[in-house]
């Protein structure tokens, strides 16, 4: 989806504070995979089936439908598959999805193909030759779902579940954040939200590269994005039907102050997690030195 061009100096840029978390703008967000691309053309092939089912027999109509609903069933199952798959590669921990989307996609894919074929074939080969064939190329273009929990070596089970539920939960806050925010209508709250959701989302990253951090950052999990997700959702309502410029100044200055709230926690968190192999490698030295 396009986006409007806009800068610091644009007409309607919401103002910054001077030595603000928001002059260091995060980076934006991660752009959609190849794959994310790919899976939107599945929809396409539908109509192949979906528009001539209306021109044969009765048993070609059904067919030929099945198959169209089939593939955009298979579509959509591969879509939220990847999405799946996106966000599991840019955590460092994270559980294997529940649903195997894009293998079901892929079986789907086959399964529409072979009804496609009986619609001109009555022997079985070419039906499963297409189905056959579908299914590879499915696998080919998208990949196979991930198959295992993904943690840390030297981290225990607990501590890695632990984690991976807080980060969930704090996911949701951020899209229920990004779901109303778009009530308002206006870009330059949406990019603003989203900027504040990178600088969370940092903070998300550094909780699991060390999950012992996460009993000092639980609050910044739960109550503070709780909080922000109940204001922006009050903010929204309000500012759709109003305007009021005080409102949405309010508002940014809340961002702000969150933002800049999550980006030291970020950083203490690491000069914690600096600090504590300073002085491991202080005592494997000593221990060192005193066996020598």
């Amino acid at each position: 989806m396009a986006q409007r061009f806009g800068g610091k100096y644009s007409p309607g840029a919401p103002d910054t504070p001077a030595g603000s978390a928001a002059t260091h703008p995060a980076p934006p967000p991660v752009p959609a995979s190849r794959a994310a691309r790919r899976a939107r053309i599945l929809f396409f092939p539908a109509f192949a089936f979906l528009i001539p089912a209306f021109r044969g027999t009765p048993r070609e109509m059904v067919l030929s439908l099945v198959a169209g609903g089939l593939i955009l069933l298979a579509a959509w199952l591969t879509q939220e598959g990847v999405k799946a798959h996106d966000a599991y590669d840019a955590r460092r921990v994270a559980r294997r999805p529940a649903i195997p989307r894009k293998l079901f996609g892929a079986v789907l894919i086959g399964v529409a193909l072979a009804l496609g074929g009986l619609v001109s074939q009555n022997g079985p080969l070419y039906p499963l030759l297409f189905a056959i064939l579908g299914i590879g190329l499915h696998l080919l273009a998208f990949g196979p779902d991930p198959l295992r929990d993904k943690g840390l070596e030297g981290v225990d089970q607990f501590q890695t579940d632990r984690v991976a539920r807080a980060v969930d939960e704090a996911e949701k806050y951020l899209s229920a954040m990004k779901d109303a925010i778009l009530r308002a209508g206006d870009r330059a709250l949406d990019a603003r939200v989203d900027r504040f959701a990178t600088a969370a989302r940092q903070l998300f990253r550094t909780i699991e590269g060390d999950p012992g951090d996460l009993t000092a950052a639980r609050k910044y999990l739960s109550v503070y994005l709780m909080g922000a997700r109940d204001a922006t959702v009050k903010f929204a309502d309000h500012y759709a039907q109003t305007r009021d410029a005080k409102v949405r100044a309010d508002y940014e200055a809340l961002l702000t102050d969150l933002e800049t709230t999550f980006a030291e926690r970020s950083t203490a968190l690491l000069a914690n997690s600096h600090s504590d192999l300073d002085v491991e490698i202080q005592v494997l030295r000593d221990r060192l030195k005193l066996e020598a």
